[in-house]
């Protein structure tokens, strides 16, 4: 996992803890909303996927305004939307623009779509709006 980690710091443009902090945090929402399914089948593919969830979890959460503001609105909202604003409130929070965030959501299911292959990993992401056509814009 640790070159992966390195790969995804640089492509996003942060440091090592940071993406590995992030990639918990996708993963730890991905097994939540998912459990015994195509979730488990990824994290468990990736060693060390279960220690970066944990330390994400552990880790002290920093508040930004826009952090306190999408973390709010996903409170409100519940469901699918409110979860991935809680999820977006968490990477904010990291420190991670919006164009950081897009690199990182590339990295992260590129890396799982080997993994565990397209389909699997679309039983995940297209049910969360707007998700699916962002990875994939073709089809």
């Amino acid at each position: 996992m640790d070159q992966w980690i390195a790969h995804i710091a640089h492509s996003v443009g942060t440091d090592p803890a940071i993406a590995r902090l992030a990639v918990g945090h996708v993963f730890g929402f991905l097994l939540k909303r998912y459990p015994n399914g195509p979730a488990d089948e990824l994290i468990d593919g990736v060693p060390g996927s279960r220690a970066a969830i944990a330390e994400a979890e552990a880790a002290p959460r920093k508040k930004s305004l826009l952090s306190g503001v999408l973390g709010g609105m996903g409170g409100l909202m519940g469901g699918a939307k409110g979860d991935m604003l809680a999820l977006t409130s968490e990477l904010s929070a990291l420190g991670l623009s919006t164009d950081q965030l897009k690199r990182l959501a590339h990295e992260i299911f590129g890396g799982a779509e080997l993994v565990i292959g397209k389909e699997k990993l679309r039983v995940m992401t297209d049910p969360i709006p707007g998700l699916s056509q962002f990875l994939w814009p073709n089809g």
